[in-house]
């Protein structure tokens, strides 16, 4: 209990020493260990390295994960789920392709960020404890010089001597340790332009994708067109059953055929379906047309 005590009281009285060394330096009334100028060079490069490593993190982050109301390839998706419920039309199919593509684009470019991102939740984390470490021992430092300068008597100056040389073997390790650390920025900066590198290789590839989908699509959709508009009747499979919500349409039965025909300014999404006497609107979507 006594030893708890008294490691109690050194603690405390190491933390007020560095405290009102600290607040000495501040208001310029106690000299202050610099650090050598590479170390110091160092310490500023890693600051810059957090900041933009942080800056790129935010901006990957955009990318990986957008805004869930602006997302256009699950709304197309949506679109073509609402509109054609099947797995035989090509259209949803060029659909899936697309959200599939999104998915691929998933897992390599967050790996890389995550790596970026083990520099500040990792690295830059030690480098930060270390230097803390480092501060304290500079701090304890300069307390043990103002001590040996104060000491008046041989006894105080020898102890005080002991101490300055004890403090100051501790701060040059800890300098060193912390400036091998700082040195390893420098691969660090490597590692990062290629996970930037990745990430870039695989956007580019995500979008070449979905441009080459939305070609083929409207590759698809001009041949569909053209064909409605060469062809004034012909043959449709009907692919699900349809109930007519007016005298104007025409009542439909899963997988009978009918004959169809597009009419003038009835719009895209209707043809005009005939079956014996019978004729009136069906949706084209409800369609299979027949060469």
């Amino acid at each position: 209990m006594d030893f708890d005590v008294k490691r109690l009281a050194a603690g405390a009285g190491t933390f007020l020493s560095r405290a009102v060394q600290f607040t000495e330096e501040k208001l310029g009334q106690a000299e202050k260990t610099e650090l050598d100028a590479h170390l110091e060079n160092l310490i500023a490069r890693a600051e810059c390295t957090k900041e933009w490593t942080e800056k790129i993190m935010k901006q990957t982050e955009v990318l990986l994960q957008p805004n869930p109301n602006v997302r256009i390839e699950e709304f197309l998706y949506g679109k073509l789920e609402k509109q054609v419920p099947t797995r035989q039309n090509n259209h949803e199919q060029l659909g899936e392709a697309m959200i599939d593509s999104g998915h691929e684009l998933g897992p390599g470019t967050a790996y890389g960020n995550a790596l970026i991102k083990n520099f500040i939740e990792g690295d830059f984390r030690t480098i930060s404890r270390e230097r803390k470490l480092l501060q304290n021992k500079r701090l304890d430092l300069d307390v043990a010089k103002t001590r040996l300068k104060k000491a008046r008597v041989a006894e105080a100056r020898s102890a005080a001597e002991m101490e300055l040389r004890v403090t100051q073997s501790e701060f040059d390790r800890q300098a060193e340790i912390t400036r091998l650390l700082l040195e390893g920025v420098n691969s660090t900066h490597a590692h990062h332009l290629h996970c930037l590198n990745d990430f870039v290789e695989a956007q580019t590839s995500y979008y070449a994708q979905c441009y080459q989908y939305m070609v083929d699509l409207q590759k698809q959709l001009g041949s569909f067109a053209s064909m409605l508009s060469s062809n004034h009747h012909q043959q449709a499979r009907v692919l699900y059953d349809y109930d007519a919500a007016g005298s104007g349409e025409l009542s439909l039965l899963a997988d009978e055929v009918i004959v169809v025909s597009s009419v003038p300014g009835m719009g895209s999404d209707w043809m005009m379906g005939e079956r014996g006497n019978q004729k009136g609107k069906v949706p084209i979507t409800y369609l299979e047309l027949l060469n």
